[in-house]
Formats: C-alpha cells, sequence, structure tokens
C-alpha cells in the first residue's frame, strides 16, 4: 500500500536547493548518493540543473509520471504545492517542511488545509515537519541525515527527527544494522499505525522499532499491534512517562500525550514490548534480527572469570531467566576434559586460561543438552587470553546450533576490539556487560512465551436491555443533566445484568416513611443531589435505620446537611433502599483515556479506596482472562480467596460483573464516568450486589 515510499521509481524534489547545507541540497543530494536508481526530478523555479540534475519550474512542468513528492519549502508555499502535485497525479508525498500543527496558530490551519487537500486527490503524506524515509534494501536515502545505515533486519519509526539523525549516526560505531527508518513528524496523515500495518508483511523486517511521543488513533493501534505481534515483535521507547515530561511533548510536537499507565496496559494488551531507553531499543534490534527465539527459558552461562559469571547469574533472577540444569551426564563430560578447578554446574568456569578449544569444547556440550535453551559465552581478557581464536571457535559453533541463542560478552575495550568484529560479522550479538545481555534474552524468552500463548481471544457478549439504557440517557440530557441519580444509575446496571439495590426516590419525609414501610426495615438512607457525589463526606448516608420515626427525622437532617454544605446544590430528595448484609467491599470504575478510551479499574472499594489505592486497570474490551489477571493483581485477591478461616468469596459473581461493565461502557461511549462502589461480594455461590452506583455521561 506504502509501495511509492519505500520503492519509489521516480521522486520529484519540491525546494530542490543549488547551496550546500541547505536542507533542499541534502536531501536532493542523499538520494542520489544512496544509490536510487530510478528517476530523480527537482524542482526549483530558479535553477536549470542541480548536482548534475535536470531542474523544472514546477512538478507540472514535468513530462514522466511522478511515483513520491518530497517538499522542501516554506510552510506557506505548501498548499499551493500540494495542489499541483494532486493536479499532477501524484499519490504520495513526503512533506520535511517545518511550521505547521507544531507551532500552532497559523501553522494548525495550514497543516488542515494541506490534509483537505491531500484527500481531494486521494494523496498519502508523510510529515510534515519529518526527516524523511530511508531504506537499505532499495538502497534510497530519502531524508537530511548524513548517514545510511548498513543492511538490517529491524526498522525504526521516530516520532522525533532529531533523535532519527542522532541514532543514526550511533549505530553506525555500534555496527547495528537497520533496513528502514521512518521519521513521522507531525503525523497529519500516516502514522505508527499505519506503518507498523506495512512492514507486518515486510520480509526484509523481522522486528519493528518505536521511539513514540503520543499515539493518535488508539483503539486501531491496539487492534493492529495485536495482529502485528504474533507475526514479529514491536518494541517501543515511549518518552513523557513524568508529567514534566508530558507537557514538554505538548510544546515539542503537539502530541497530546496519554495517560502513562494507559500506555503500559494498551502495550501489554497488544503484546508490544516496552523499554526505557535507546540502549535497550537498539540492543532488542540486535537480537531479535539475528537470534531465534528459545524453546525455554533454559541459559547456560560459559566463563573464564567468576565474577562476570556471578554478575549474569544475579541478572537471571532479576529478569526471570533461569539457570539451566546440568544433567550428571554433561557434568561428566566437562569433568573429563575441563580442568579440576573448573566451574562444572552452571555457570560453567573454563578458568583464566582458557584455549579456544577449551571453550569450543565447553559450548558444544552443554549446548547439545536438551535442557540448555540459549547460551552466554563471557569473555575476560587475561594475559593468556587470545580473545581473536576464542571468537573464531564461538563462531564456529554457533552454526551447530541455529536454532538456539547464542550471545556474547566479550568485556573490554581495544584487547577485544577484534573479536567482537569477528563475532558481530557472523551475526552473534556481543554485549560489553553481561547483564544486557541477560536482560535482552530474558524479552526474547518472554516473547516466545507470548508467541505460544497467544490466541485470538473472544470478548464475550451479554444478553442485554440496551434501549433501556438509551432511554434513561435521553431523559438526563432532556433535563440538561450530565450525572444520574442513584434510582437512574441503578436502572442502567440492572439493564445489564449487573445486580444493585433499588432505591426508591423520596421528595418529602412521608414519602420516605411510605417507601421504607414497602421496603421493609431496616433501611438505608441517602441524600440525592447531582451536585453531591461523595456523599459520605458531608454525612449524606445513614444506614439501618429502623423505625418510621427515625426515618422521618433523618430525612430533615439529610436535607439540612446538604443544604450547609453545598447551599447551590440541587437537592431532588431522599434515596431509601433496603440495609442488604455487607460482603467484602470492592470497587469498579470507568474513566475516559485520551488516547486509548475507557480505562476500567477494579481493586478493594468502600470509603478507604483512595486512601489504600489497591487498585489494578484494564483497557476495554476486556476478555475473560484480562478480567482474571486484574483480580490476582491485587492484594484483595489474598482476601477473596479466603484467609485464616475466612470462607470464600464468589469470585466468579465479579468476573461476570466486570465483564458485563465492560461491555456497557464499550457500549456507550457517552458515559464518562461511572463507579461502583462498594460491589458488596458474598459468600462462594452467594453472588455479589451494587450498593451505590454513580454514573455522568456527555451532555450529546
Amino acid at each position: 500500500m506504502l509501495e511509492a515510499f519505500f520503492e519509489p521509481k521516480s521522486i520529484a524534489v519540491i525546494g530542490a536547493s543549488r547551496k550546500t547545507g541547505k536542507v533542499g541540497y541534502e536531501v536532493l543530494k542523499n538520494i542520489i548518493e544512496s544509490g536510487f536508481k530510478g528517476k530523480i526530478f527537482p524542482v526549483n523555479p530558479k535553477a536549470e540543473e542541480i548536482l548534475g540534475q535536470k531542474c523544472y519550474s514546477s512538478v507540472l512542468k514535468i513530462p514522466d509520471e511522478i511515483d513520491l513528492g518530497v517538499i522542501i519549502i516554506p510552510a506557506a508555499f505548501v498548499p499551493k504545492v500540494v495542489e499541483e502535485a494532486g493536479k499532477k497525479g501524484i499519490k504520495a508525498l513526503i512533506i520535511i517542511s517545518a511550521g505547521f500543527r507544531e507551532v500552532g496558530g497559523e501553522g494548525t490551519k495550514l497543516e488542515d488545509e494541506i490534509i483537505n487537500i491531500c484527500k481531494k486527490y486521494n494523496i498519502r503524506v508523510l510529515g510534515p515537519n519529518c526527516l524523511g524515509i530511508l531504506n537499505a534494501f532499495a538502497p534510497i536515502n530519502i531524508s537530511f541525515a548524513p548517514t545510511m545505515p548498513k543492511k538490517g533486519k529491524a526498522a525504526f519509526i521516530s516520532q522525533s527527527g532529531a533523535l532519527g539523525t542522532a541514532v543514526l549516526d550511533w549505530i553506525q560505531d555500534q555496527r547495528i544494522g537497520l533496513g528502514k527508518f521512518i521519521s513521522l513528524g507531525n503525523k497529519a496523515d500516516l502514522d505508527e499505525t499505519d506503518l507498523i500495518a506495512e512492514l507486518a508483511d515486510d520480509e526484509e523486517t523481522s522486528i519493528i522499532l518505536l521511539y513514540l511521543e503520543g499515539v493518535k488513533r488508539g483503539s486501531e493501534f491496539i487492534r493492529v499491534a495485536k495482529k502485528v505481534t504474533r507475526k514479529k515483535p514491536i518494541v517501543i521507547l515511549k518518552s513523557g512517562v513524568t508529567e514534566a515530561g508530558a507537557r514538554a511533548i505538548s510544546s515539542h510536537t503537539g502530541t497530546m500525550a496519554g495517560n502513562d499507565l494507559a500506555f503500559k496496559i494498551a502495550f501489554k494488551k497488544a503484546g508490544i514490548i516496552r523499554v526505557e531507553t535507546a540502549e535497550e531499543l537498539f540492543d532488542l534490534a540486535e537480537v531479535f534480527s539475528t537470534q531465534p527465539i528459545p524453546e525455554g527459558p533454559n541459559v547456560a552461562i560459559i566463563t573464564n572469570a567468576g565474577g562476570p559469571g556471578i554478575l549474569a547469574t544475579d541478572s537471571c533472577e532479576k529478569y526471570g531467566v533461569k539457570m539451566a540444569p546440568m544433567s550428571s551426564n554433561i557434568v561428566k563430560k566437562l569433568r573429563e576434559k575441563l580442568p579440576p578447578a573448573s566451574g562444572f554446574f552452571n555457570p560453567i568456569d573454563v578458568l583464566g586460561d582458557a584455549s579456544a578449544e577449551r571453550y569450543k569444547f565447553a559450548i558444544e556440550t552443554v549446548l547439545k543438552s536438551e535442557d540448555v535453551n540459549s547460551g552466554l559465552i563471557i569473555l575476560a581478557p587475561q594475559a593468556i587470553t587470545k580473545p581473536l581464536s576464542i571468537a573464531k571457535a564461538i563462531v564456529d559453533s554457533k552454526h551447530i546450533f541455529k536454532d538456539k541463542p547464542v550471545m556474547t560478552s566479550f568485556m573490554g575495550g581495544r584487547t577485544v576490539a577484534k573479536s567482537i568484529e569477528e563475532i558481530e560479522k557472523a551475526g552473534i550479538p556481543n554485549f560489553s556487560f553481561p547483564e544486557r545481555a541477560i536482560r535482552s534474552l530474558s524479552i526474547l524468552v518472554k516473547y516466545g512465551d507470548y508467541l505460544k500463548s497467544s490466541q485470538i481471544e473472544t470478548i464475550p457478549r451479554f444478553r442485554i436491555n440496551k434501549k433501556k439504557v438509551s432511554s434513561v440517557f435521553k431523559r438526563v440530557r432532556e433535563d440538561k443533566r450530565v450525572t444520574l441519580t442513584w434510582v437512574e444509575a441503578t436502572e442502567v446496571v440492572n439493564a445489564y445484568g449487573i445486580p444493585a439495590t433499588i432505591p426508591q426516590l423520596a421528595n418529602i419525609a412521608e414519602e420516605a416513611v411510605q417507601s421504607a414501610n414497602r421496603i421493609g426495615y431496616p433501611v438505608v438512607l441517602k441524600i440525592e443531589s447531582p451536585n453531591i457525589l461523595h456523599k459520605t463526606d458531608i454525612g449524606g448516608v445513614r444506614l439501618n435505620v429502623n423505625t418510621a420515626e427515625e426515618v422521618r427525622r433523618i430525612f430533615f437532617e439529610l436535607v439540612g446537611r446538604a443544604h450547609i454544605y453545598y447551599p447551590k446544590a440541587t437537592i431532588l430528595g431522599v434515596n431509601v433502599s433496603k440495609m442488604v448484609p455487607l460482603g467484602r467491599e470492592l470497587i469498579i470504575g470507568m474513566t475516559h483515556d485520551i488516547t486509548f478510551g475507557q480505562l476500567i479499574m477494579f481493586g478493594l472499594g468502600g470509603i478507604y479506596v483512595n486512601f489504600l489505592k489497591d487498585v489494578t486497570f484494564g483497557l476495554a474490551p476486556l476478555s475473560e482472562r484480562e478480567v482474571v489477571e486484574m483480580i490476582e493483581q491485587t492484594k484483595a485477591f489474598t482476601l477473596l480467596r479466603g484467609i485464616r478461616g475466612d470462607a470464600r468469596s464468589d469470585i466468579d459473581s465479579i468476573i461476570d460483573v466486570i465483564l458485563r461493565f465492560s461491555q456497557l461502557v464499550t457500549d456507550f461511549s457517552e458515559i464518562n464516568e461511572i463507579d461502583i462502589n462498594p460491589l458488596s461480594v458474598y459468600e462462594e455461590n452467594k453472588g455479589c450486589l451494587c450498593l451505590d452506583v454513580k454514573i455522568t455521561i456527555s451532555t450529546k
């Protein structure tokens, strides 16, 4: 679909310059020098020729068809040029020019104008305010980045052009391969979701790397990424984790940074690997590009120094990688040829005087074991060590074990530089320290686990009364309200099969008495006002009311307290409901994340929810597996299972309520916030009950 961006047969460089150092000059020069075999058409009305290429005054003057247009002119003139590109029939544009949405005001208007023109002519756009594209396999460099990476199986998508140029320069010294680089810029049209989808079936890409400051289409991003991560890994470095970082993003690119918690959950839901540093990002690029996915978590560590071996062992525990057991047969073979002072039980210590032959024997003996899924070979250079010979022995051994990941940690500088070059040339990643190697291996193992367990999950759908909810919301809007009464909120959750106490609203004290008599004592009285959400904070709730006289007295007390604390509040009356036994108090809530939509919360409820903060989150719609994981991640789960003689709570009923709740908030996107607090859960097979529900909706 986006072939014209990565493998164009003809390119028009609109804004090509004759002046060295100008972006228009450097982009044209990069296209020519990258080895591009297609036709190049510089567009500059003031020049006849640039860098040996004939110039044209406008794209409309170019006689040939154009696959791709690259625009490098001042922002104010871009809409006119885009219009000309549309008339010429160009269907793909890279707009490198800056001065659009990222600067606000007129820049935003210009960007909107460009997108409207592109829609008219069915043009796809990368940018504006971007660095461009590189494809090492084409080869082609359509950017003002000064360096072309060596071919590799990783694709890197960056929302920051400056970070992109820095990374492209850095990986030259690191000998890391990169197949494709894409700078997103302002994402006026093409965004990360489009490009991930495009790279999913790209045979030249085995891992997709991204630097992101925000995501444009949250729900679509998750849907696409879920499919892609079953084919190849997606690794993301996401900035804007802190509040200060999020503010910086807004001023830097005009991107509205989403809640980082929502990003964390979204990435997990989609099977995306998240890293914290650029170093981790490219460590994984090298590992996933060169190594097979291990069959299991067991690693064998072979070292010529005890200290680094211990560091690697500690890292295994830290990152969840298991030390492979050494069978008696393997140990016996090792003892036959290794010195008596060696370590035989993992880490295997071949001692400081180890030769290439000793390393080769240990590697091949250990990796033959079915208990070993991967290997890390450590070398600390010593006076008698011959790193280059050992490196060649490792390369020879690796060819025997193509189905098992093998990594090295040749520690040091100049002494091991040529050895590292030999190793990496053979497609074996080397790490300066063993901790980095184990960290990368752990991600490889976890991705393997993900692929084994990764199945298409169905989202359960229940028979519900959607019309009932729609009618309630219609009535609320007609009253020009956004907050539902307790009675209305109860109607909504009941329509979705969520059990709740049914209150009766009384406008006067005698109505409250009549309701209490019908319901049966004891009852609960609760003030009803759209302006008072947390009623317990003002003493607006009374439990265990046992007589008609108490109902009358408390009715006036509640109304009086509401007027004192909220003198301008609209008081609708007092709700009367049956006093029911209290079980374990839980909370289920939902709020909207700006990027990914409905963020569902579950945890320990009651009046202490904000103090204890024992809650977990998930993104709707939820599968049953996700709901179970949410419940199990809380400390409340220990209580629900029953401790110290307490009966087990009805966990199945909680799962059912959360799934129905997820369907409700998914079906009605106009729900801004909803809290069920408390959800009282009883003993196993006795269900649960919503004792209070708060819902606010949008005005549309």
